[in-house]
């Protein structure tokens, strides 16, 4: 037992050390649910209105995005709007929660001093994941017993809750495992994060396809658990035997390598760069390229997905004015199909944004880690170093845009016979998202010049972007809380009439950010 040694002692760091942070996520992914139940028990007060949702939400490509609806009641309803989003957001928070407390304390030099002390080995992994799952259990509990307080059963609530707390501890185990691959937090975090696309994805295409493939995602069981529609309680054996092997294998690949080091083999480096290194924007497309590669695979995958959903939109609906109504109560604009794409659109803009954020945050971990300070000793001055890494920021996330809509509009465009047509229309429709996603960049950058402790933020105006996608309309919010949303500016193509008036706004703020964080990067200390 002496490799968990101190465990306790790094729990409670832990804790402190996330002390703001893991309340606002458990509170937010607590009470989602209610929040949406308590307005659906408005939208749809008779079994009658639930009818005509029955028709809607049954349809294939709705299916692929949110997953089937199991059961016809507010409970099942509430499951299939918010289920994906509560999916989503509480894996992210697990594998962020992990490899930060993990693979970044080695990174950064500090589980090394640790070390010296009376810490076993396993010690920090532990604590990792007692963390990770003590925050999940108290999103389960709370968001049965907030979902229970709404009037709902409570068996159905219960599985709700566990649902999603089974699914972030999953994750969070997967988290453990990618720490012990890879040296770098940032390249664990991008690992944890493409098991949850990939995720997803299966999901999505066994929800409209194959059956097995949903069966292969752990998104796929948490919905087949089926809150509200005769719960499968036999279906969280699957996450304790997938999380058990997740813990066996970190534990084993923790005893397999040295500390601060990572099983997947590095190649050693030319004894000279290369002409190609010579300059800030070089190397920070040598440090981007292998993460922006990961995401072009899957914008590109999923575009594909939801482009080849699209054709299947107007199956089985009679448009009557009941249908297009239940639509845009779902977050839809105009039009059935329209409805759908711009959805689609607006999420695909989120995920980008993710990537953006993710990049724009590389400027803080290169600073932290003291790979800057030796840098700037050099002839490399500190606002061309900044926009070395910004330009990958922007630029790659309108790369990402541009390969999501183009797979979609191949995808679409293939089964209408019209790629010709529907390829240069989806990329205009997916491409007017990127002066929002540039916004965070410019948040992400102001914060890093001006507040640099508080850069990780910038997450948090992501998640509260998605929030109010997901959820603003449906619970009715002020307009004045939709504006804060940068997306919620941008036209929502197709379906609304094209205007540039908002955009040239959130280019002219995401500018101004920039200018904000680029004064105050070049005046502050470093460190």
């Amino acid at each position: 037992m002496r490799t968990l040694a101190g465990t306790g002692h790094l729990l409670r760091l832990a804790l402190r050390i996330d002390r703001l942070r893991l309340p606002v996520w458990v509170a937010v992914l607590a009470l989602m649910p209610m929040g949406t139940a308590a307005q659906y028990q408005q939208l749809y007060p008779t079994d009658e209105s639930l009818q005509i949702v029955s028709g809607v939400v049954s349809n294939p490509s709705l299916v692929a995005l949110n997953g089937p609806l199991f059961g016809l009641s507010i409970g099942g309803l509430t499951a299939w709007k918010i289920g994906i989003t509560e999916l989503v957001l509480v894996a992210l928070m697990s594998v962020l929660t992990v490899v930060r407390h993990t693979r970044a304390e080695e990174e950064s030099g500090r589980a090394e001093l640790l070390g010296a002390t009376v810490v076993g080995r396993a010690a920090p992994v532990t604590a990792a994941l007692l963390t990770v799952a003590l925050a999940n259990l108290a999103i389960a509990l709370l968001v049965a017993a907030t979902v229970v307080g709404v009037g709902l059963p409570a068996g159905g609530a219960l599985a709700l809750g566990l649902g999603v707390g089974a699914t972030g501890v999953l994750f969070g185990a997967v988290a453990a495992v990618a720490a012990q691959c890879t040296r770098s937090a940032r390249t664990a975090t991008g690992i944890g994060l493409g098991a949850l696309g990939a995720a997803y994805l299966l999901r999505a295409l066994g929800d409209s396809g194959p059956v097995a493939l949903s069966w292969a995602s752990p998104i796929g069981w948490a919905l087949r658990l089926r809150p509200f529609a005769g719960e499968r309680w036999w279906v969280l054996a699957l996450f304790a035997a997938a999380t058990a092997a997740c813990v066996a294998a970190a534990y084993a690949l923790l005893g397999r390598r040295d500390l601060a080091a990572g099983l997947l083999p590095e190649r050693p480096g030319p004894a000279a760069a290369t002409p190609a290194l010579a300059g800030p924007f070089a190397l920070a497309w040598r440090l981007h390229r292998g993460v922006l590669l990961g995401w072009v695979v899957a914008l590109a995958l999923a575009g594909a997905v939801f482009g080849g959903s699209a054709s299947s939109i107007t199956d089985n609906l009679d448009a009557n004015q009941n249908l297009v109504d239940v639509l845009s109560r779902l977050g839809g604009t105009t039009g059935i199909l329209d409805a759908y794409l711009a959805a689609i659109f607006g999420i695909t803009g989120l995920t980008a944004a993710a990537y953006t954020v993710q990049a724009t945050l590389r400027l803080r971990a290169e600073e932290t880690s003291g790979r800057l300070e030796p840098l700037l000793a050099t002839r490399t001055g500190r606002s061309r170093w900044l926009l070395s890494h910004l330009l990958f920021a922007l630029l790659g996330t309108a790369l990402l845009l541009a390969v999501a809509g183009a797979a979609a509009g191949v995808a679409y465009g293939a089964q209408v016979h019209d790629v010709a047509g529907q390829v240069p229309r989806m990329l205009a429709d997916v491409l007017v998202q990127l002066p929002a996603a540039w916004v965070l960049a410019g948040i992400g950058v102001a914060l890093f010049g001006l507040a640099p402790r508080l850069t990780a933020l910038t997450w948090a105006a992501l998640i509260a972007c998605v929030m109010i996608l997901e959820l603003g309309a449906l619970l009715g919010l002020s307009q004045w809380v939709l504006d804060l949303s940068p997306f919620a500016h941008v036209p929502h193509l197709p379906g609304d009439p094209f205007t540039a008036t908002p955009l040239l706004w959130l280019l002219a703020v995401a500018a101004a950010l920039v200018g904000g964080g680029l004064a105050g990067f070049r005046r502050r200390d470093i460190g």
